[in-house]
């Protein structure tokens, strides 16, 4: 419960590094740690939905040999789906910041995190099969929504997830069970009502993969309650407790936790 679940958040604190706002996207900002080294490829982490110091911080302390991008365009994941309909943004904003960093040997690896409505620009950037190729990992902090079909008809009245919503993160899941890349989803018990919760999309992923949940309760980071787990090779889901607003918030402020299940380097 939330009154019974501690909620620590972090101290708004501005990691040291330099703070570039991108002209390819407005709300986009580069920041690059001092232990950055332009002259050896470069791990390269873009986030979507946060503010933009906690998840510099965060990529400060447990990636810091790794350029970050945050995107921050607003609430609903329209607001980060529509941007990327134009397929040209997501390489856009690659080749700003190898510009700006100049880069001698490119990238080493391309993460795609998203908070709540930032799955809307994951899902989107994953849908054209030349980005999809050059992701790596993805990680998805309670955040991977999808219609009723029919419109807002729940699971339990005879409605189903909308799989145009979900397949493309299926595919990647797919990918990452064998072996071929690393995704990372976190889901809390959070039912919006109109639309998929993130446990209906889980649910869906999952049983179209043929796999199941393990029962797993245990205490998450940051005091979090963990209930399930699945670990295939590179696909890794949790379930946790909480159906409150800071529940959900508890997976962004704990996403440090969930980065060594990734491969950022």
């Amino acid at each position: 419960m939330d009154q019974t679940r501690p909620h620590p958040r972090i101290a708004q604190t501005e990691a040291t590094g330099q703070h570039i706002d991108l002209v390819s996207l407005k709300g986009a900002r580069l920041f690059v740690g001092p232990k950055v080294n332009v002259k050896k490829p470069v791990p390269l982490v873009i986030h979507f939905h946060g503010v933009p110091w906690l998840i510099e911080l965060h990529i400060a302390r447990q990636s810091p040999a790794a350029v970050l991008i945050t995107v921050q365009l607003g609430a609903g994941s329209n607001a980060y789906r529509q941007p990327f309909e134009n397929e040209t943004l997501f390489q856009s904003l690659l080749d700003e910041a190898n510009k700006t960093l100049g880069l001698k040997r490119g990238w080493s690896s391309i993460t795609l995190t998203g908070f709540s409505a930032g799955y809307g620009a994951v899902r989107q950037i994953l849908k054209k099969p030349e980005y999809f190729a050059l992701v790596q990992n993805v990680l998805l902090l309670d955040g991977m929504h999808a219609s009723y079909i029919p419109e807002g008809k729940r699971l339990a009245e005879g409605g189903v997830v909308d799989a145009a919503g979900v397949d493309v993160f299926v595919k990647f899941a797919r990918e990452a069970t064998l072996g071929r890349k690393n995704f990372t989803f976190t889901h809390s018990e959070i039912f919006p009502g109109t639309y998929a919760s993130t446990t209906e999309c889980a649910d869906y992923l999952l049983n179209q993969l043929r796999l199941a949940r393990v029962p797993q309760l245990k205490q998450g980071p940051i005091g979090m309650q963990q209930l399930s787990v699945v670990d295939v090779k590179g696909l890794h889901v949790r379930g946790y407790a909480g159906n409150t607003a800071p529940d959900h918030v508890d997976h962004l402020q704990a996403m440090p936790a969930w980065f060594p299940l990734l491969r950022v380097k």
